[in-house]
């Protein structure tokens, strides 16, 4: 029996108009934010607190790097904000007379090195299910 691959998994459904359910969490609670700042404060000392807000609800609603949201990139900065960072420097042993050839220590336990297989063997597994499809129909 052959079935048929879903294609089109990695994109959102549009549920409220033009945005994803997770565009319009965005963008109602920016909105909800910048309300409250703006109730909260007079105009002119609530304006520096509510273009940040404003900003932030924007590039979370519409701006895409590389095809990916913006919040992709923004955990990624937290995260490498607020992680330890220790960088260790090891130095490379040569042995004179090899004229520049590199030896790992001896010290270092050896690790054997697995071949990586593909990432994404189900876009493979429909690309090819596509092209075999459309080389049916030409038939």
């Amino acid at each position: 029996m052959q079935f048929k691959v879903p294609q089109f998994i990695d994109v959102e459904d549009k549920l409220f108009g033009p945005f994803t359910f997770r565009q319009f969490i965005y963008l109602i609670g920016g909105a909800g934010i910048v309300f409250v700042l703006y109730k909260i404060f007079p105009l002119w000392i609530g304006i520096f607190f509510i273009i940040p807000f404003a900003v932030l609800t924007f590039l979370l609603v519409f701006y895409k790097i590389n095809e990916k949201p913006f919040i992709f990139y923004l955990e990624a900065g937290l995260n490498y904000l607020v992680s330890s960072k220790l960088y260790i420097w090891r130095q490379r042993l040569v042995k004179p007379g090899t004229k520049g050839k590199e030896e790992e220590p001896s010290a270092l336990p050896l690790v054997s090195i697995v071949p990586m297989t593909t990432t994404n063997k189900l876009k493979d597994l429909s690309w090819s299910l596509d092209v075999q499809d459309k080389g049916e129909e030409g038939k």
